[in-house]
């Protein structure tokens, strides 16, 4: 072999050619004698003589590993922690385990066998400490092997699900942060989803928002999408075929309203109403809540409250026409007419240029929104806001209708309408001018407000257009006037 043909792709290939000529060639061993003698020192280790039961069946081990056998190399070293696990030692089974993973070509295949076994048994454990012990064995014979990267994502988890329950919030993210499942291509994709929604929801429990936020981007929506074919046997990156998923993961209808409820929690904490909004949008047409009206219902709800808790003006959060959209979409709804009259009413009431008294509609509404404690109750996260926002955005509403028939107003009657004191309704006018929602000059002396038009792009581009004309014609007659002065006085230009 000439040196240019050592390359990782070449070495990787005559790897896979020598596990197939192991896979095809005729073992030396007598299998039935084989298995016999395994038999013979299992028999041994159930009278009590576990030691010499496990110093024959090592030695068994070593005659099946040099023979490159798999189905014998599999008998022995299955045999082997079985007899651990029959006897109850659980030290000696996780010694067994690291020496059989350490031993001189010891076989992939054989490696995840014997880790998948020794799996099954962590549930069998006496206590915590001989679990959490079994499962960190398990999980240093897995470091840094990708064939078994599968299983040690799966003692990840299990080992953050103890110490979630023993209080350790912060340990159990840390702990599950160290895998990165959206490598893993012979994982199934709900496994996959669901390993990453588990980080994500760790990281909101322990308030670190920056990094849910950054685990959360690694899922796309259109991942809940179930296509034909996502099953078992399927090919994958690098022809790898996508394994079984783990039993007890759930379906991907289940992990997409997990998702959205995820993220409802991470923008509900930055009061982003508008991708509030959205979120719950996307749970109300989601598989399982679509179909149950106690389930839509109050998703229906908070959809209108998060609706009109979004400034209808355009912000950081998003634009005025999504905003737009998305109250229209919703207040076309035919369930919402039928089922909650009083939410379409309350839709409506943002959707006509009609001044909202705060007093009436505090009373209209009052009770509904004691209904929603988990929007604008003391005890929510921001509930006292959400409340204080909505009185806000009535104001601005009532701002926004004013502009439409008025140019100039005084003070005090724009404060009666507001049914805000005049320094009030001076704010609140003065932050809607920053946000550019509307355009006003406010004269303090006089007491009187001037409204002007909002500009449309159209006209704003227009004089732009119009002033960069004006500005070319006093250039070219410039330039002009200097060629004849030039001319008049024989001076060259330039000098």
């Amino acid at each position: 072999m000439v040196v240019g043909e050592f390359t990782v792709s070449n070495i990787a290939m005559e790897e896979d050619a020598r596990e197939e000529e192991k896979k095809k060639g005729v073992s030396t061993l007598d299998l039935d004698k084989f298995k016999a003698d395994v038999a013979a020192q299992e028999a041994l280790a159930k009278k009590g003589k576990l030691h010499e039961a496990l110093e024959g069946l090592l030695n068994l081990e070593k005659t099946a590993r040099q023979a490159e056998d798999i189905a014998a190399l599999r008998a022995a070293c299955s045999a082997v922690l079985a007899a651990c696990y029959s006897a109850k030692e659980w030290k000696l089974l996780e010694e067994n385990i690291v020496l059989l993973s350490k031993r001189r070509g010891q076989l992939r295949q054989v490696i995840q066998s014997f880790v998948r076994q020794a799996m099954g048994y962590i549930d069998s454990t006496p206590d915590k400490a001989t679990k959490v012990s079994l499962i960190k064995t398990l999980q240093t014979v897995t470091e840094g092997k990708i064939f078994v990267e599968i299983e040690r994502a799966r003692l990840t988890r299990r080992l953050a699900t103890i110490q979630e329950a023993d209080g350790q919030i912060q340990e159990a993210a840390d702990t599950m942060q160290e895998v990165p499942v959206e490598t893993f291509g012979a994982m199934a994709k709900s496994e996959k989803i669901a390993f990453i929604l588990e980080q994500v929801r760790l990281c909101l429990a322990k308030q670190d928002y920056m990094r849910a936020q950054i685990l959360a981007r690694k899922i796309s929506p259109k991942a809940f999408v179930i296509r034909t074919g996502e099953a078992k046997g399927e090919i994958g990156i690098e022809g790898t075929a996508i394994e079984e998923a783990e039993e007890g993961v759930p379906s991907l209808p289940e992990l997409k309203i997990k998702y959205y409820q995820l993220m409802i929690q991470y923008h509900m904490h930055s009061n982003n109403y508008l991708e509030v909004c959205r979120a719950y949008r996307s749970l109300y047409e989601s598989e399982g809540i679509t179909e149950h009206a106690d389930k839509w219902t109050p998703v229906l709800k908070k959809i209108c409250w998060f609706a009109v808790l979004t400034p209808t003006y355009s912000t950081a959060e998003g634009s005025s026409s999504d905003i737009a959209t998305l109250i229209a979409a919703t207040a076309a709804d035919k369930r919402l007419a039928d089922a909650l009259p009083l939410y379409k009413q309350l839709l409506d009431t943002f959707q006509t240029s009609e001044i909202v008294r705060w007093p009436l509609f505090e009373a209209t509404y009052g009770a509904e929104m004691t209904a929603a404690p988990d929007v604008f109750g003391a005890a929510a996260e921001g509930g006292p806001k959400r409340r204080a926002d909505l009185q806000l955005r009535v104001v601005e509403h009532n701002v926004l209708t004013v502009a439409k028939y008025y140019t100039r107003i005084s003070m005090a009657r724009l404060a009666e309408l507001l049914d805000l004191t005049q320094d009030k309704a001076e704010e609140a006018v003065s932050k809607l001018a920053v946000s550019k929602a509307v355009t006003v000059k406010i004269d303090r002396p006089a007491g009187v407000v001037a409204i002007g038009k909002k500009p449309a792009p159209e006209d704003v581009l227009n004089a732009w257009a119009s002033n960069i004309g004006k500005l070319l014609g006093l250039v070219d007659k410039a330039t002009q006037m200097i060629s004849k002065e030039s001319m008049v006085h024989k001076v060259p230009l330039g000098v």
